[in-house]
């Protein structure tokens, strides 16, 4: 496989983001939040569907019991993917029309961590939430302008989120009842790196980072030293996830939003030369 793969499709996606490996349906789902779009890639076959909904569409994280859980305008909802049906779980921004919600990660207790944003990108009106297994959502930071990109340790200990609009990756401790420790920052991107956006560990503890505005992905040793990039053939670079039963495939995510390039808000494949960690489901 070449180091880069442009996946072929019908469309480009205008702000592709959250993307999920499926073992169980040995699939890659991610979404296009101006779009409003669920896509899946089945590794089986090649073949591309989705679903289309009526708000924006942060991300879907599948659920212990079948089905997934949507970050789905400010609320988490539950989604059947046969029948096409939702229902809401937490609405904890309701107050917060100028808000959306942007990405999240479920951890191994099957508690998902999410965050909000503002819908200009510029007011820092968002929060960070963590959803229970009971379906309660509870803030446990803020403020932030772009949250993005949470990613979990493979221990638990710890996670790292990100706003995108201080070019900063933050540290939290996990404590045993779910709270956080103080956002530390981690790893300061400097102007020629982009701005960080999605992310996730491999099984080095080493961290991958989609960089917005560089047009590549970056891997960061475990203490935040940057090591090597995968350039891509489009700037706007949101985020990554490894895939396939082996976890040694990496697709990326892209958005075309705002620039005119032939490659823009295409999905891409590369080869890390690393394995990623299983995907974690929400329990709830």
């Amino acid at each position: 496989m070449s180091l880069v793969r442009i996946v072929e499709r019908d469309r480009r996606d205008v702000l592709g983001e959250g993307p999920l490996w499926s073992a169980r349906d040995n699939a890659l789902y991610w979404t296009d939040i101006l779009s409003h779009r669920l896509n899946r890639l089945s590794l089986d076959s090649g073949a591309i569907a989705g679903w289309v909904f009526d708000d924006y569409l942060g991300w879907a994280i599948e659920r212990d019991a079948g089905g997934f859980v949507l970050g789905l305008g400010r609320r988490f909802v539950r989604f059947d993917p046969e029948t096409g049906t939702t229902r809401t779980i937490a609405s904890p921004e309701t107050d917060r029309v100028e808000n959306r919600i942007n990405d999240a990660k479920a951890d191994a207790q099957g508690r998902i961590w999410a965050g909000t944003m503002s819908i200009n990108c510029t007011d820092p009106t968002g929060s960070f939430y963590r959803l229970d297994t009971n379906g309660a959502a509870t803030r446990v930071d803020r403020p932030y302008a772009i949250a993005n990109g949470p990613a979990i340790a493979a221990d638990g200990s710890c996670l790292l989120h990100t706003d995108t609009s201080l070019a900063t990756i933050f540290r939290f401790d996990i404590h045993d009842d779910g709270s956080l420790g103080p956002r530390t920052p981690f790893i300061e991107f400097q102007p020629e790196w982009g701005n960080p956006d999605g992310m996730t560990f491999d099984a080095e503890g080493c961290l991958w980072v989609g960089c917005w505005g560089a047009g590549c992905v970056t891997r960061f040793s475990p203490e935040g030293q940057r090591e090597r990039s995968i350039t891509l053939p489009a700037s706007q670079i949101t985020s990554c996830t490894f895939a396939g039963p082996d976890l040694d495939r990496m697709f990326v995510t892209s958005a075309c939003d705002g620039v005119d390039e032939p490659h823009a808000g295409a999905l891409f494949e590369v080869d890390p030369g690393c394995r990623g960690l299983a995907t974690q489901l929400y329990r709830g």
